[in-house]
């Protein structure tokens, strides 16, 4: 018997191609009859389309004693409408294989619409109709309003929240809408009804000040037939967005302990107010930052998680709070937690490299790794037609031109070690931060005060 013989045909193996050069995209900007501004952004082989929607309908618009009532109106924008119940809405939106979300923010509401580009004439007739007929039915007022009146306590509990909270509070001036929560406290949740919403939706809501954004694989569509069935019949008035009020913040380096008798951990939440992206200094702010603690192998968590053990990750970071055309502000912080014996060691060594890089600057070695990752990864980052329909939303939103991102890059790519250093070392100077500290008093404040980084005051949590 002869022993057959097995060959195997193996298929050539592949071999990399070659690069090709990555652009964040550009989008097409129009106006709808209506005055709606629309951007669209047409993405080969994307077929889950992406859909953002900025309302002008900013915080610092809401009437006084009904902080929040902007967040129950974004929530109840598809509870119902003049054609649909909330019941109703949510089916045939199922149905489309859609999905929606809104939240409020300082800049205004921003409204999210995913959905396969086959469905995308049904979806946004629903989204329109959810933006130009909200029933703001009284029992779904009423039922958002005890949503968010729950959520407070479990906010409250949360170390990293009420840091946040703590924070803002510290830095604003009380007249302020930023200092206080975004979405309202439980006095003025309390307080909004159906009437309240709809007021403000009348006041702020209109497509004259609203900007669409449309992302994703467009061949084939006609998208200008289906905005004008839909998005385009929404009528209203013509006036202006409201003005955007100046940002004022108190830096004066101090330490608030939020008290959290027997807690284990600290929360840490290091801040103060910066440079915007309207600044020329942006680029060179976020690669210094980046740097600084923007991932595992950053200064801060080489020296607090790998070198002594205190945490398992702190983080450097700037955010946007609020733009307008000439300008506005970013917070920067640091943030992390770390185990309640440690607080003091932990703080007088996260100082020690604020001061550090001060005095010695950051490495050349050290701006490689963060452009690398910054811009390296930019087109997995923007893989989803979401990601992209997000950040134009952003740019709207933060007054900036629709090359801002794809010019960004390119900046980044270009900052020198030197130009970095000092973007990271004004960002955060050792004796101008605001430090919240979120733990037991009775066995961080003592500790805390030798450091003398800051007068330190104790509230109740």
């Amino acid at each position: 018997m002869t022993d057959a013989v097995v060959t195997m045909e193996f298929h050539p193996r592949p071999t990399a191609g070659t690069p090709t050069p990555w652009a964040f995209p550009a989008p097409e900007r129009g106006t709808l009859p209506n005055g709606m501004t629309v951007l669209r952004c047409h993405r080969p082989g994307q077929q889950v389309v992406a859909v953002e929607i900025f309302l002008a309908a900013p915080l610092e618009a809401e009437p006084a004693g009904l902080d929040g009532v902007a967040t129950i109106m974004a929530r109840a924008l598809t509870e119902g409408t003049d054609k649909h119940s909330a019941e109703e809405f949510a089916a045939e939106l199922e149905r489309c294989g859609a999905t929606i979300d809104a939240h409020a923010d300082h800049p205004g509401v921003r409204v999210s619409l995913e959905v396969p580009v086959s469905r995308l004439p049904k979806a946004l007739a629903l989204l329109a109709e959810a933006l130009r007929a909200p029933a703001f039915a009284d029992t779904e007022i009423e039922r958002l309003v005890r949503n968010r009146l729950d959520e407070i306590p479990h906010e409250q509990a949360n170390p990293a929240r009420r840091a946040a909270k703590q924070l803002s509070k510290e830095l604003f001036p009380a007249s302020a809408r930023m200092s206080r929560p975004r979405q309202g406290t439980e006095e003025t949740v309390a307080a909004i009804d159906a009437a309240a919403v709809r007021s403000f939706y009348e006041a702020y809501v209109r497509p004259a000040t609203t900007v669409t954004v449309v992302v994703g694989d467009l061949s084939g569509t006609d998208l200008d037939a289906i905005l004008a069935d839909t998005l385009g019949d929404w009528t209203g008035d013509l006036a202006e967005p409201r003005p955007v009020p100046p940002i004022t913040a108190d830096d004066r380096g101090r330490v608030v302990i939020v008290d959290r008798p027997g807690a284990v951990q600290t929360q840490l939440l290091i801040g103060r107010i910066g440079a915007d992206r309207h600044d020329r200094v942006w680029a060179a702010q976020v690669l210094g930052t980046y740097c600084l603690g923007g991932t595992l192998t950053s200064r801060l968590d080489r020296v607090l998680r790998e070198e002594k053990g205190y945490t398992y990750g702190v983080r450097a970071f700037g955010q946007v709070l609020r733009s307008g055309p000439d300008g506005g502000a970013a917070m920067l912080a640091i943030s992390g937690s770390v185990d309640t014996p440690n607080t003091g060691p932990a703080l007088e060594d996260l100082w020690k490299v604020l001061r550090t890089l001060a005095a010695e600057g950051l490495t050349d070695a050290e701006r490689e790794s963060a452009v690398q990752n910054l811009v390296g990864v930019a087109p997995l980052k923007y893989e989803t037609a979401a990601a992209v329909a997000g950040t134009l939303a952003d740019q709207v939103e933060q007054f900036l031109p629709d090359d801002y991102q794809a010019r960004l890059y390119a900046q980044l790519a270009e900052t020198g070690t030197v130009e970095a250093t000092a973007a990271v070392v004004n960002a955060f100077p050792a004796d101008r931060l605001v430090t919240i500290l979120v733990g037991d008093a009775a066995r961080i404040a003592e500790p805390v005060r030798a450091l003398g980084i800051g007068e330190v005051t104790v509230v109740t949590g």
